[in-house]
């Protein structure tokens, strides 16, 4: 299991990730789960994925290679540094899916390994709006909008109540966003095994058409660790200022 998120918001788009991957309580590791296709100037598109990890390497190397789009009249094969748009990038990742399935889920479905896979795909191509789309199993996606402005996958039921109190697509900068980000992982983290640490933080400015901010945390980050002891104690506070209830 995982947890990934995506912001998205008036300013840009906040993006994080854990790198825990786990076949049982005494097989865990650490691979990232967050690929980013950059040219400077031109396009910045940040993905980031949940799911069966040999299903999603297999995908992000079909994408690496290059996949063909039907309704291409070239019929020239597409990577994420030749689509003209992420609605484009989009389809790309849903095609890899899809053709990862046809090829390997009978055989996955025969040693009794579900077909699991989905990811956050965002960014900006010049020339066109920033998306934020979250692309299934079965290849189709959906997109945040400034109602819906965050988008989760993988083991999301701990960090989104803050997203859902907090978050608001024009008040919120990218600053303020990579902070609930944060604090959804925490909660997560904290609630859920098989989430882990490091962490694979990405922020994208409308339109500057390269990635601001790409670094990966560690537990022992002192910023970490003082959000996560304020965060605590914050909660507490709150918890304790709260009458009780009469009928107690």
């Amino acid at each position: 299991m995982t947890y990934c998120v995506g912001l998205f918001l008036e300013e840009g788009l906040v993006m994080l990730a854990d790198t825990r991957t786990n076949a049982g309580v005494d097989h865990i590791s650490t691979y990232s789960k967050t690929f980013v296709w950059e040219k400077p100037g031109e396009r910045a598109i940040i993905a980031m994925a949940a799911g069966n990890l040999a299903v999603t390497q297999a995908v992000i190397n079909l994408i690496e290679e290059g996949i063909e789009l039907e309704d291409d009249p070239h019929g020239a094969p597409h990577t994420m540094y030749t689509v003209p748009s992420l609605f484009q990038a989009a389809r790309l990742i849903g095609h890899a899916v899809r053709q990862v399935y046809v090829e390997d889920a009978e055989a996955m479905k025969a040693q009794d390994t579900p077909f699991s896979v989905s990811f956050l795909l965002g960014g900006q191509i010049k020339g066109r709006t920033m998306r934020l789309f979250q692309i299934y199993a079965a290849g189709n996606f959906i997109n945040a909008s400034e109602d819906t402005p965050f988008l989760q996958i993988g083991e999301h039921k701990y960090g989104k109540p803050i997203l859902d109190r907090a978050l608001d697509y024009k008040d919120t900068s990218v600053t303020e966003g990579a902070k609930l980000a944060l604090l959804s992982m925490d909660s997560t983290l904290r609630s859920n095994l098989s989430v882990g640490f490091p962490l694979d933080l990405v922020i994208y400015r409308k339109d500057a058409l390269k990635v601001a901010v790409k670094v990966r945390l560690n537990e022992d980050d002192p910023y970490i660790k003082d959000l996560s002891a304020r965060w605590s104690e914050a909660l507490r506070a709150a918890y304790q200022a709260f009458p009780a209830p009469d009928w107690a």
